[in-house]
C-alpha cells in the first residue's frame, strides 16, 4: 500500500463500522481512541491461543492499541480503552514481524488491528520482501467493515473473529453497537469467503481458515446458544468454533452487576451441551484449570 493510500484512509477514517470520519492524521482521535500514529503495547510469543494457533511454538502476537468496539467488560481494557501503547513506525512493525519469525513463532497474530489496516498491509509487504513466510492471523472483535476486510485479502491467512452478540439489545447495552449482530454476520461471511475451509499443516498448526470465538457472558447463555446455532446452520464444518469460559470482571460495574462475576460451571456446561446436541464437530472448549487461568498478558511493551 502506498503512502498516498494510507493518507487517504486515515484522513477521513471509515475503517471500522463506526465510520466516524475522524481526520486522524490531523491529530483527531476516532472512536477507536487513536489518531494517525501506529501504536502497540506488546509483541511476543503468546501461548494462550487455541492449540492450532499457539501450540508449543507460540503465536507471534502483536497487541495494538485502541479499539472501535470498546466493550464495557473488555478483557484488554488497559490498551483497548486506555492510553497505553508505544509509537512505532511501519518499518519497525515489519521488523517486528520478522523478529517474531526468527524466535520460532507459528504465525503472526494481529490483535485488534482494524484501525491500522493500511499501515499493517505496508508492513506485511515489506516483511514478505525480506523473507517473512509465516501465516498471518487477524484476531478481531468481529465488529468489522467488509470494505476493510477486502483490503486484507491475500495478506491474511487465518481469521480469528469473536461473535459476541446475536441480540441487538445486548450489543447496545454492553458495546453501544446495536448493529453488531448483522455487522458480525457480514464480516464473518467475508472472512470465510476469503479463506475457505480450514487447512492445517502436518504438525496441526492452522495454515488457512476461520475460527470463530464466542466468550460466554454471565447470565446470557441464550445469546450464546443462538450464536452457535447460527454458525452451525450457516457454515457447518467449514469453520471451527471456540467456546470460551474465561470471562474476567475487569472493574466493578454498578450499572450491570451481572458483569461483576465469572460464569458458572453450570452455564458453561449448558452451552457446551447445546453445541454437542446441535452437531458441532469442529470446536475448541476450555476445561479444568485452563478455564481458570488469566489470559491477559502484561502490556509492558515487550518486543517493540
Amino acid at each position: 500500500m502506498t503512502e498516498q493510500q494510507i493518507v487517504s484512509f486515515l484522513s477521513d477514517c471509515t475503517l471500522c463500522p463506526r465510520k466516524c470520519h475522524a481526520g486522524r492524521l490531523k491529530g483527531q482521535h476516532g472512536i477507536c481512541g487513536m489518531d494517525g500514529t501506529l501504536r502497540a503495547a506488546r509483541a511476543a510469543l503468546h501461548m494462550w491461543e487455541e492449540p492450532c494457533i499457539s501450540g508449543s511454538k507460540g503465536s507471534g502476537t502483536v497487541f495494538f492499541s485502541g479499539c472501535g468496539l470498546r466493550c464495557r467488560y473488555c478483557q484488554n481494557r488497559e490498551i483497548a480503552i486506555g492510553d497505553s501503547g508505544r509509537e512505532i513506525s511501519v518499518q519497525r512493525l515489519a521488523d517486528i514481524f520478522t523478529e517474531l519469525e526468527s524466535k520460532g513463532a507459528a504465525n503472526i497474530n494481529l490483535v485488534t488491528a482494524a484501525h491500522y489496516v493500511p499501515q499493517i498491509i505496508s508492513a506485511l509487504e515489506c516483511a514478505r520482501k525480506h523473507g517473512l513466510t509465516l501465516p498471518v492471523v487477524y484476531n478481531s472483535s468481529g465488529y468489522e467493515a467488509v470494505s476493510t476486510l477486502r483490503l486484507l485479502e491475500g495478506w491474511v491467512d487465518v481469521y480469528l473473529p469473536d461473535f459476541k452478540y446475536m441480540e441487538a439489545e445486548l450489543a447496545k447495552k454492553f458495546s453501544s453497537a446495536a448493529d453488531y449482530p448483522e455487522t458480525a454476520m457480514a464480516a464473518i461471511a467475508e472472512m470465510v469467503r476469503q479463506t475457505g475451509e480450514c487447512r492445517f499443516d502436518e504438525d496441526g498448526y492452522i495454515e488457512k481458515g476461520t475460527i470463530v470465538r464466542h466468550l460466554i457472558l454471565p447470565g446470557h447463555t441464550k445469546n450464546s446458544i443462538r450464536i452457535l446455532e447460527y454458525l452451525h446452520q450457516t457454515y457447518g464444518d467449514q469453520i471451527y468454533v471456540s467456546i470460551m469460559s474465561q470471562f474476567t470482571p475487569i472493574h466493578e460495574d454498578d450499572q450491570y452487576p451481572e458483569l461483576n462475576r465469572t460464569i458458572t460451571k453450570r452455564e458453561y456446561d449448558k452451552v457446551l451441551q447445546a453445541a454437542v446436541e446441535m452437531g458441532i464437530n469442529n470446536g475448541f472448549f476450555q476445561d479444568g484449570d485452563t478455564a481458570r487461568e488469566s489470559f491477559i498478558p502484561a502490556f509492558d511493551y515487550e518486543g517493540l
